[in-house]
């Protein structure tokens, strides 16, 4: 795990995600902005935190009953207990938001433990409390089924796909009104600075 400068975190605070879109699109990057994920609530401060990342594949039956919930080194709990102070929880959920990537006891659990967000290219249950916490949280659609009919919660913090975008572990994640951008986290420093520029000039 990296530790994302502070200098930097002011300075990609204070730009759009558009912004870098066209930053990152001059250094070759074409596909950076997680597709069909909106903020369940307009009108935040903008997100910003070093990507921490869960990936769901489809369940199956007989290793994914409601009792596994019980269990701490349930993959998903793990992820809210481990996702380090200031990173952003991002799940690959394959697209797919007929089951909840998670509800409002988990992402209030996340908040309290110091995330800065979280980010699924699936859906939330407890939406209107989800939009209610002070708590950046990014999703595609409303969804009510838990997240066990249809996922199964198998990898922390390894690469995924998020909304059509690769994600890596440390990458830089930014989320505002737009969506969602994710910078390599290799060349962070350099898009915050050529960010800020562009958006005084």
């Amino acid at each position: 795990m990296t530790i994302l400068a502070k200098s930097t975190t002011e300075k990609l605070k204070k730009v759009s995600t558009p912004t870098i879109a066209t930053c990152l699109f001059k250094k070759g990057y074409k596909n950076q902005f997680i597709q069909n994920v909106v903020p369940l609530k307009k009108g935040r401060p903008t997100m910003v935190g070093e990507a921490f990342t869960l990936r769901y594949i489809p369940a199956r039956e007989d290793l994914n009953p409601i009792t596994i919930f019980r269990y701490p080194q349930h993959p998903q709990r793990e992820a809210i207990e481990t996702c380090p102070h200031g990173s952003i929880l991002v799940i690959d959920s394959r697209k797919n938001a007929r089951a909840a990537s998670g509800g409002d006891i988990l992402v209030t659990r996340l908040m309290k433990r110091g995330a800065t967000g979280i980010v699924t290219d699936g859906g939330f249950r407890d939406s209107s409390n989800i939009a209610n916490l002070d708590f950046p949280s990014y999703h595609q659609k409303l969804s009510a089924p838990t997240n066990l009919t249809l996922h199964q919660a198998l990898d922390i913090n390894v690469p995924i796909g998020c909304g059509d975008v690769a994600v890596f572990p440390d990458d830089v994640i930014v989320g505002d009104n737009d969506g969602v951008m994710v910078i390599p986290q290799e060349i962070t420093d350099e898009v915050a600075n050529e960010c800020t520029e562009m958006t005084i000039f």
